[in-house]
């Protein structure tokens, strides 16, 4: 996206560190997951390569992954361990879960392809607290609409609620930072263009749609709060040139800037 402002002053580390440690746990997942001691050695997937990391038979997992059981057990969300048993920690521990290698690479592709652009421009504090909380309010919607009939299959885990966030946040930096954008209607399109695909594979079967909306406006909200650029630079009081009128100064923010701000905060805090 063109951007006429100072060049990038951060490098990127927590979006490439957040897909190696969804890497790991997928690994971890395969490890506890142990589909030859459970099933048999026959039944699984690539058992002579990989053993014990070994994938679930085809008709349960299509994709080569874990049972919807080991999920369970190491921290898929799901709505009754949540609203009964009291495992808040669900909400968070299902981002960094993955149901299959498909879903693993295309969310970390993605979220390298987006989030590393976004931390080298605003640094990690900012986008890893973005990318967490859109995780959450994806997870928090999900878990919402889930059927409580269906709790023993259904399971919600992968960071795409997360990386709808950095989606809607892109969105919303672009719109709260209108001005300094040379190529507008070019950024503008291609972002809502990969955003219409990605909400379109989310139809799909089996994909939790719910989790991407909820992310997605979570990242918008946050992106309108945490993503602020200011349009117009100071002058610090040592370099004021001697006759320089300090009240012809323009406002740091725009008043459209300041108005998002707002709304997003009360928006959030009501949800």
């Amino acid at each position: 996206m063109a951007y006429g402002g100072p060049s990038r002053p951060w490098c990127s580390w927590f979006m490439p560190l957040s897909c190696v440690a969804c890497i790991a746990v997928f690994v971890y997942t395969m490890y506890v997951n142990n589909c030859p001691k459970n099933l048999g050695e026959d039944r699984c997937v690539f058992h002579d390569h990989l053993g014990r990391f070994s994938f679930q038979p085809r008709s349960e997992n299509s994709l080569f992954g874990p049972s919807t059981a080991t999920l369970k057990k190491l921290g898929g969300l799901s709505r009754n361990l949540v609203v009964y048993d009291g495992e808040i920690y669900r909400f968070f521990s299902c981002m960094w879960l993955h149901a299959n290698v498909i879903h693993l690479l295309t969310n970390s592709l993605a979220i390298l392809f987006i989030g590393v652009k976004l931390e080298e421009d605003f640094g990690f504090l900012r986008i890893g607290l973005l990318y967490v909380l859109s995780g959450f309010g994806g997870g928090l919607l999900s878990c919402l609409h889930q059927d409580e009939s269906q709790q023993t299959l259904q399971i919600s885990v992968g960071a795409s609620g997360a990386l709808f966030g950095l989606l809607g946040a892109s969105l919303s930096e672009i719109i709260t930072n209108w001005t300094l954008y040379t190529n507008k209607c070019v950024s503008i399109t291609m972002l809502i263009l990969v955003i219409g695909v990605n909400m379109a594979i989310g139809f799909m079967p089996g994909i939790d749609n719910m989790a991407h909306i909820g992310g997605f406006v979570a990242g918008i909200l946050l992106g309108f709060i945490l993503l602020l650029r200011p349009q117009y630079g100071y002058v610090s009081g040592p370099y004021i040139a001697p006759g320089y009128e300090l009240n012809h100064k323009k406002p740091k923010y725009q008043c459209h800037q300041k108005l998002l701000w707002v709304i997003s905060v009360v928006v959030l805090f009501v949800w």
